[in-house]
């Protein structure tokens, strides 16, 4: 499990770019170096990951490290990946806005996007030549990006998930051989997340950490998709417990830091607990991965099985076609378009893709690569 956890950490300090960026940092580690799982069986997380409540990129880390060594293993890869950016938001929630507004952390961060757009569109140039080979996947791959793109919203994602899968499910294969074994839930982490969704509301006066629990609980049990989605949830949880320059404070420190967005929970919590700062970032941050976490594992034990049905064989096709054009949308609205500002950023972007596809160096080059392109356009300017 010590295996497990250090990679998973190594990735979560240079795993900038939010949750497609992560995806493409997964695939390249997990699929292409280490072929712990096939590219089929990569979509197929992923794709699970869009229909569950929860952090997307979160869970298919989670996910991938149950693949390897089960229950611990899921754990190991949650803790790795998420440790670093839980000790920088603590970090930061300490300093508050001190460095965070400073031009050379605004360069540096700038140049660490750039680095996302590399690796997301890797990602998605890898995944599109595994799933997308018919005509009918290459439609709903366009079609998907289109569609989200211009209607840009999380009911708009599910829809088109729901719509690919029955697409998916029509065009199927009809000779798919069934599975030997029946899919059977796994029922404890069900019955484990409704009891963590009533039980602790009653005991609110206990504690004072108990209301912050239940409030970053729910706060995960309905976020879609993870990301960027969170933030809107979680400010109408924080309300006028904390000034808004504060939570904008907390967002841009989120955006910065490598790994999840969900680790903006850890600043929030921080802030809310006047009694045990450390104690309330603790419990936040567990508390909003939680759910996601919980509900995966009502599946994950048995969904090899359950994806090897023809039906669900053939929704998934659908759906791992519909991921890529998520993912393709993702590349132009955040990340792209919030990254290239200049015709300089597509000369470091270009540059960026010779070396990861052409020189194939490290992850951690092209790291240190647009950290150092930051630092420049921050002196030049």
């Amino acid at each position: 499990m010590l295996s497990i956890f250090k990679i998973f950490f190594a990735l979560g300090w240079v795993s900038f770019g939010g949750p497609a960026a992560h995806i493409g940092y997964f695939r390249r580690t997990f699929v292409e170096q280490k072929q712990w799982l096939s590219d089929d069986e990569y979509a197929q997380l992923v794709a699970l990951s869009q229909f569950l409540p929860g952090p997307g990129s979160s869970q298919v880390g989670f996910a991938i490290g149950y693949h390897k060594g089960g229950l611990s293993g899921a754990i190991s890869a949650f803790l790795g990946f998420t440790l670093p950016s839980v000790l920088l938001m603590l970090l930061l929630a300490i300093i508050s806005h001190q460095f965070i507004d400073t031009p050379l952390f605004d360069c540096i961060i700038h140049g660490l996007k750039l680095l996302a757009v590399v690796v997301v569109a890797d990602a998605i140039w890898g995944m599109y030549r595994s799933f997308c080979t018919t005509t009918t996947k290459v439609t709903l791959c366009i079609s998907t990006a289109v569609a989200i793109l211009i209607f840009p919203s999380m009911l708009t994602q599910m829809a088109l998930l729901a719509a690919t899968a029955l697409i998916g499910f029509l065009t199927r294969d009809k000779h798919h051989a069934k599975p030997h074994q029946r899919f059977t839930p796994n029922y404890w982490p069900l019955i484990l997340f409704i009891g963590l969704l009533i039980v602790p509301p009653l005991f609110n006066s206990v504690s004072s950490t108990i209301p912050i629990f239940n409030a970053f609980f729910q706060a995960g049990s309905l976020v879609f998709g993870g990301g960027h989605v969170v933030v809107p949830l979680l400010q109408n949880i924080v309300g006028d417990q904390l000034q808004p320059d504060m939570f904008i404070t907390g967002y841009a420190a989120a955006q910065a830091v490598p790994g999840p967005m969900f680790s903006l929970a850890t600043f929030l919590g921080y802030q809310l607990s006047n009694e045990a700062p450390l104690l309330g970032a603790a419990v936040a941050t567990v508390a909003v991965f939680l759910p996601g976490f919980l509900l995966l594992l009502v599946v994950l034990k048995k969904w090899t099985t359950l994806s090897e049905y023809p039906a669900v064989a053939g929704a998934l096709s659908g759906v791992n076609a519909a991921v890529v054009g998520l993912l393709i949308a993702a590349l132009y609205q955040p990340i792209f378009s919030s990254s290239v500002l200049s015709p300089i950023d597509m000369a470091l972007i270009l540059i960026g893709w010779f070396l990861l596809k052409v020189l194939k160096l490290p992850i951690l080059a092209l790291v240190a690569f647009f950290i150092i392109s930051g630092v420049v356009q921050y002196l030049v300017i």
